[in-house]
């Protein structure tokens, strides 16, 4: 029976590890898919105003299309390198991470999606010491709860993400908040049970209602030794609060090796 009971668990740990490699994998399809979005609208950029060079020979018209070129490149390059970014820290070793840093990162491949939804965006980095993280499965994390408050706001909204050291509860504390539907009382016990989902199918981007995106999240956090927290009200919005554990002062700050940059997203503010 002690055997069996043994092989019983090594099966289940298999079959967790497969589940969330394959929550990995889903969460870099979408990902994929959101920056070809992104590099598509670059290249339109980029060709149509260099057609305009080409049409129009006077100097203001080329200094405009070389301008609107050089940003559109700039851009480009944002892009690939949080892509490269996300490539390169596939592992899971916990180092001491600048969230700050990270969500900059992580922002730049939702600008578009964001804008196109009518979703304003605000940042708030208070100072916080590094929080002991692997950095990308927490970019998985916020990049899900970005995508659930957008989609929490179909006529658009307002999303606050912030930054704040808990000195009491030696945690670095990343909150994201948005201003949509809200979750009912009676839901919000069952939001991070496995498959459950208040969605009744994907949304028009093809992202949402599958019900594992919270139960894959709250997995990642515990897992951290940290704590995911929701408060809700129905027609006022959602806050998810992300409690991680804080890096020991002698550990060297890293973030993902990214381009950082501030929140671009029209009519958003940003404080440090």
């Amino acid at each position: 029976m002690a055997d069996d009971s043994a092989s019983l668990e090594r099966k289940l740990e298999v079959v967790e590890a497969e589940l969330r490699q394959a929550r990995r994998m889903a969460s870099l399809g979408e990902l994929v898919s959101t920056t070809t979005h992104e590099f598509n609208n670059v290249l339109t950029t980029i060709i149509n105003y260099a057609k305009l060079g080409m049409r129009h020979k006077d100097e203001p018209s080329r200094d405009k299309a070389f301008t609107k070129i050089l940003a559109a490149a700039n851009r480009a390059e944002k892009i690939t390198n949080g892509v490269l970014g996300i490539a390169r820290n596939r592992g899971h070793e916990r180092v001491a991470t600048d969230l700050a840093k990270l969500i900059d990162s992580s922002l730049v491949l939702l600008e578009r999606e964001m804008q196109k939804y009518r979703i304003l965006m605000e940042v708030q980095f208070e100072p916080a010491p590094p929080a002991l993280v692997a950095g990308n499965e927490i970019q998985q994390v916020l990049l899900n709860l970005l995508t659930n408050a957008r989609q929490a706001m179909p006529r658009g909204g307002r999303i606050l993400i912030r930054v704040a050291h808990d000195p009491v509860a030696n945690t670095v504390d990343l909150t994201v908040r948005d201003s949509g539907n809200g979750i009912p009382p009676e839901a919000l016990p069952k939001i991070f049970d496995r498959y459950y989902t208040t969605k009744a199918g994907p949304d028009a981007s093809g992202k949402g209602g599958t019900g594992v995106g919270l139960a894959a999240c709250r997995e990642i956090i515990e897992a951290h030794q940290g704590r995911i927290r929701v408060e809700s009200t129905v027609g006022v919005g959602t806050a998810f609060t992300l409690k991680l554990p804080v890096a020991k002062v002698e550990e060297p700050a890293a973030s993902l090796p990214i381009a950082t940059l501030g929140i671009p997203t029209v009519g958003a503010g940003q404080s440090r």
